[in-house]
């Protein structure tokens, strides 16, 4: 555990003078104040992640963790595991909407196999295994593989960022993934299973009764501990789980933003947030997912979603959206004119007194 250790030794709290310093730059724009809304909050957060009054935005990276899950024997997805391998090429084809997405927004992807049930090529490979175990049956994962899987992330982070990364993004890919995102928040947030548990892919009636049913096995056999987060991961999480919670540590590590997409990647937030609670502050929530559990994840950390689009996808897609609003915020407070800039009146008694001069 000494990669992880040592992440979240350099976790700090946010500096909240410099976000004042932010506050008073955003006041003086060429606007009347707070018309910007959360363009300026995000903003303001961004300068206090990164603790600079003047932040830029170029390189942006979306991290795509794949990975498949033993629980999708209990046919908790409408999908044959076998997609999980055949997405993740098509992702390197370039041919997902995370890669028009990320296409559109001026984005790379990192597509990586945590453990995909299946022999990968030309991918990075941080493989942990062929999948995890059936969670009904028994631990997803050892502890031993839940702190690698972390750690993986953390270490994907860190050679990408002899790249430059100036903004992350969190996306996933692996059929059976919604269901041990469910079994992790409702452990975590101590809500039911029924509050956490949507139609993943698409099930019908009794497929999700089925699903919510395994959910519910999945907890008596394993009991996962809500306040050990490398407890949950191990009994009912996931490989890539594990890594993007890793992803949004060693963005925390290094004083960079990081997007988090929707319930999978939520759930992987959950993680992170209970090794190392400060984390909350570095994580923006890039949309809402229609998975009724991401709005319960998103509320447990304090969140507010930028966007709600009814999307369910996952990849990074509602990462790489709310992506650009951010860097529209940042645009904002660089590149907007203050009052003295344009020589504009800042306020009307102002102009009242030049009149009367």
């Amino acid at each position: 555990m000494d990669k992880l250790k040592e992440t979240i030794s350099r976790i700090e709290r946010i500096d909240t003078r410099i976000i004042e310093k932010a506050q008073r730059r955003l006041d003086n724009l060429t606007k009347p104040q707070g018309s910007l809304g959360r363009l300026e909050d995000l903003a303001k957060q961004v300068v206090g992640i990164t603790g600079n009054e003047n932040p830029k935005i170029k390189d942006k990276v979306i991290f795509t963790m794949a990975a498949d899950h033993g629980v999708a024997q209990e046919r908790v997805s409408v999908f044959p595991q076998e997609v999980t391998a055949q997405m993740v090429y098509n992702f390197l084809r370039g041919g997902a909407a995370i890669n028009v997405l990320a296409r559109h927004i001026g984005a790379r992807v990192v597509v990586v196999d945590m453990g995909v049930a299946a022999s990968l090529q030309n991918v990075i490979d941080k493989k942990i295994g062929f999948g995890t175990k059936n969670m009904t049956k028994g631990l997803a994962m050892t502890k031993n593989e839940a702190v690698r899987s972390i750690e993986a992330g953390i270490e994907i982070f860190e050679d990408e960022l002899r790249k430059g990364i100036d903004i992350a993004g969190t996306g996933d890919m692996g059929i059976g993934n919604t269901a041990a995102s469910s079994a992790i928040v409702s452990v975590i947030t101590k809500m039911t299973v029924e509050d956490v548990t949507g139609r993943g892919t698409g099930l019908d009636d009794s497929a999700l009764a089925n699903k919510i049913g395994i959910i519910k096995k999945a907890l008596s056999v394993n009991q996962p501990n809500p306040e050990d987060a490398i407890d949950v991961l191990s009994k009912v999480g996931g490989f890539e789980i594990g890594a993007l919670s890793g992803i949004i540590l060693a963005s925390a590590a290094h004083k960079i933003p990081v997007i988090i997409d929707g319930f999978i990647s939520g759930a992987a937030a959950l993680i992170a947030y209970k090794i190392e609670p400060k984390v909350k502050d570095y994580m923006i929530a890039g949309h809402c997912s229609v998975e009724r559990g991401h709005r319960v994840t998103l509320n447990f950390l304090g969140l507010k979603p930028i966007l709600d689009l009814d999307m369910r996808l996952g990849e990074g897609t509602g990462a790489a959206l709310g992506m650009s609003i951010v860097e529209a915020a940042i645009r904002i407070l660089s590149e907007m004119a203050t009052f003295q800039d344009a020589g504009v009146s800042e306020k009307a008694d102002e102009h009242d007194d030049a009149k009367a001069d």
